[in-house]
């Protein structure tokens, strides 16, 4: 983009009171470049193109002709969209991708999609940027799976790594098993891999997420469940950020379900940098039996009713929703922010009723919260940030802060958070503890 383009966005953004980091404003410059200059809230009558920033949830009737207006040329960017009030108008379009909260200069989650994936997978073959395709499966078990695959590869002239390795179990590969694989496959190649099941077959060039250039591509089964049969890591310091921290929580809990290992890294590392992530449409993760199975990238050699794939009963219900809506759920910290303070005390600061608040006073609050944090953190080495709609939301996150000993605040929207918000709560818990110690 042009200096002068870049201008015309800053100016839009600061009309509208957004603060975005450098990779949102990097993803949202990206998408200008993609569908044109972008416009603000235009809720107005008539067909649309371009980018269009929504900055206030619409009501059930607007949000619906809103859908409606909408064409292929045209995106939609939802700056604020860690609120549940967008999640009504999120359900009925396309979800591409979010862009996680960027500490106290973008402290939102930006999420971004459109009506159809069109668009970019017809624009996707010009990508000149190639994955690397890498899988494994057990050694001593059938290989003819893994030569298919192998095949459909060379037919494609795509780079693999297909290995057999070994396993615990016979049959199957454990997912700490495949989380190492993966960290190896990336210390050992230096291009964007792109994991894919042994039994899976590439129809055409898996280039869509090189092409978006995002840090992770995967994708959610039934809209909120993690599927790590195809998983596309960038070479960014993020993305192995991601692959790091599955590969703990493997290795931590080997018999727990890969895809809610993966849901849970990936909740952790965007609450903790702006992870760039795409959610991968069904045509990376296509499955016998599909009706779109014969238009497929990639074909998965499993039925679609295949009970392994999801839904998971074990999930609990607050998380599918806040995953269909594509936003971290209420047992989840939202945002974690760190200090230079040596201590290892950490605060936990909850902010409840936010789907009966204005989208703007939830912004401003948690802007108000961060930016506090930035200022004077207190002493406090450690900040998360938990946003909750109902009063169930309010004790998980409650009940998770006590486990790991946090000191608790609870605060409304709308209420006024000083610059030394933490400082002066660090002083009181000071004077407290002085009254336990000398009555």
């Amino acid at each position: 983009m042009t200096d002068e383009t870049h201008a015309n966005l800053d100016r839009l953004l600061q009309s509208g009171g957004i603060r975005l980091g450098r990779a949102q404003l990097d993803r949202l410059s990206w998408l200008a470049s993609q569908y044109g200059a972008p416009t603000l809230d235009d809720i107005t009558e008539g067909r649309r193109s371009g980018v269009i920033i929504l900055t206030e949830p619409p009501s059930g009737a607007a949000a619906e002709l809103f859908y409606r207006s909408l064409t292929p040329g045209s995106a939609v960017v939802i700056p604020f969209s860690e609120n549940p009030g967008f999640d009504f108008l999120k359900s009925k379009l396309t979800e591409f991708g979010t862009v996680g909260p960027c500490g106290a200069d973008g402290p939102h989650e930006m999420w971004w999609g459109s009506i159809g994936w069109s668009k970019f997978l017809t624009a996707a073959d010009a990508s000149t940027i190639r994955p690397r395709i890498v899988s494994c499966y057990p050694r001593g078990s059938d290989d003819s799976a893994a030569l298919v695959l192998r095949q459909s590869l060379e037919r494609l002239r795509l780079d693999c790594h297909i290995e057999p390795i070994e396993t615990q179990l016979d049959d199957r590969i454990l997912c700490f098993e495949k989380a190492e694989f993966m960290v190896r496959m990336w210390n050992k190649y230096r291009e964007p891999l792109l994991f894919v099941e042994t039994d899976a077959t590439l129809r055409e060039p898996p280039l869509l997420p090189s092409f978006l250039g995002c840090d992770v591509a995967l994708h959610k089964w039934n809209r909120w469940e993690m599927s790590a049969r195809t998983l596309y890591l960038g070479r960014s310091v993020r993305a192995e950020r991601l692959l790091r921290a599955w590969q703990q929580l493997a290795a931590s809990y080997p018999a727990i379900w890969e895809g809610y290992l993966l849901d849970q890294a990936w909740s952790l590392t965007t609450s903790q940098v702006p992870l760039d992530t795409v959610w991968l449409p069904r045509s990376y993760h296509a499955l016998k039996g599909d009706l779109g199975a014969t238009r497929a990238t990639i074909l998965h050699d499993r039925q679609t009713t295949t009970m392994e794939l999801g839904p998971d009963p074990a999930f609990a219900n607050l998380v599918r929703v806040a995953r269909r809506a594509g936003r971290a759920g209420a047992r989840d910290a939202f945002m974690v922010m760190t200090s230079k303070a040596e201590a290892g005390n950490g605060i936990s600061v909850i902010l409840r009723d936010i789907s009966a608040s204005d989208a703007g006073a939830v912004a401003a609050t948690v802007e108000a919260v961060t930016g506090a944090y930035a200022t004077d953190c207190g002493g406090y080495g450690r900040l998360e940030l938990s946003l909750c709609a109902w009063q169930e939301d309010v004790g998980a996150a409650r009940d998770a802060a006590a486990l790991a000993r946090y000191r608790i605040l609870e605060i409304a929207p709308g209420q006024r958070i000083a610059n030394d918000f933490f400082a002066a709560h660090a002083s009181s818990d000071s004077v407290m503890t002085a009254r336990h110690l000398f009555p």
